[in-house]
């Protein structure tokens, strides 16, 4: 298919979003991309998992410290994935290219391929922000409706009140289904990718491998079947609701739109406007919120400068908004996580309608 083209304006507003935001960073002397706050909370997230890996494998904790520690497991590779992977695949974890390359490839110990991820993610996504058949984050047929172009199913009637399980699955079908439809397909939904190198492919089955041994192997030798298959399904399913519900309340809530291009594949606002329209804030000013996601519910300005580190988004923030202010352009924000679920769950009920 066409990918989706975007208006080319002289004077656009993305322009004065980049001139306003250099200008900060130039009065203020600061790098763009993270600083020892953010290396040192990224040491406690690895500290943190590698301690309850031992634990669990190697200690076999009573039963009920197991899942709980489990559930934590979960949540630590949820916030991996948004403090440190997730920076480092943009590239504004640090200056230099080894650390963000290092930082990245922990995706790839957790499960998760970091080469599909990328495309899908920092290329498609990030482009094509809630474009239906174009933006694969969007797609979750047949258990959810997320736009109107959408078929509906007789499921998606009660989809308001079984999200959480689906959202649940997220971890678990990624790391053994998704990236190896993607890997055999060479599609991401109907979007086509570049063949893979040789190296891209030996890595991505190296680390597929190592993720087995990590994950599957070992704890299967120390703790048992049994045990494993508990503490695997209740740390997947932890980090794959709380990866999910992040992004949903980014993108899919009531006040957020789903463009389409017109006949000729030409979208009607250009990129920066797409992207305000297409993507909400939530709890901006919840410190511990901000820090267990990555700086994710500040998604407007992560969208509008994704090769800025998170640390920033709180700063930059005001001057986007500032912006949007002198030119008339709606900003959307939730100002507490409960708002943004109620409007999220009132979007599924709506979607849930023929």
């Amino acid at each position: 298919m066409t990918n989706p083209r975007f208006p080319k304006i002289k004077v656009s507003f993305h322009n004065e979003l980049k001139n306003r935001i250099g200008e900060y960073f130039q009065q203020k002397g600061k790098s763009m991309t993270g600083n020892s706050q953010l290396f040192f909370k990224a040491a406690i997230l690895l500290l943190t998992f590698i301690a309850l890996y031992i634990h669990l494998v190697f200690f076999t904790p009573a039963a009920i410290w197991a899942i709980l520690e489990s559930i934590a497991m979960g949540l630590t590779i949820a916030a991996l994935g948004f403090n440190v992977m997730h920076d480092g695949a943009h590239g504004s974890f640090s200056k230099y290219k080894w650390v963000n390359q290092a930082a990245s490839n922990v995706a790839n110990f957790l499960g998760a391929s970091q080469h599909m991820w990328r495309t899908k993610h920092n290329v498609i996504h990030h482009t094509y922000t809630n474009i239906h058949g174009v933006d694969d984050d969007i797609e979750a047929r047949p258990l959810l409706r997320l736009c109107d172009e959408q078929d509906h199913y007789k499921i998606h009637k009660y989809q308001h009140y079984y999200f959480w399980a689906a959202y649940s699955l997220l971890y678990i079908w990624w790391v053994f289904v998704t990236d190896y439809k993607k890997y055999f397909s060479l599609k991401i939904g109907e979007m086509p990718i570049k063949r893979l190198t040789f190296s891209e492919h030996f890595f991505f089955w190296f680390y597929k491998a190592c993720h087995a041994v990590i994950f599957v192997v070992l704890p299967i030798i120390f703790v048992g079947p049994i045990a494993w298959l508990i503490g695997f399904l209740v740390m997947g399913l932890t980090a794959g609701f709380v990866l999910s519900i992040v992004f949903q309340l980014a993108h899919t809530v009531e006040h957020t739109h789903f463009p389409m291009p017109d006949e000729a594949g030409k979208m009607e606002d250009e990129w920066a406007i797409h992207q305000l329209k297409t993507t909400a804030n939530f709890a901006t000013n919840n410190r511990l919120v901000s820090w267990f996601v990555g700086g994710l519910n500040f998604q407007v300005e992560h969208h509008l400068f994704p090769k800025i580190s998170h640390i920033h988004y709180p700063a930059i923030s005001k001057i986007i908004k500032k912006a949007c202010q002198d030119y008339g352009i709606q900003y959307i924000e939730y100002p507490k996580v409960r708002y943004a679920v109620a409007s999220h769950v009132a979007f599924l009920k709506q979607m849930s309608r023929k």
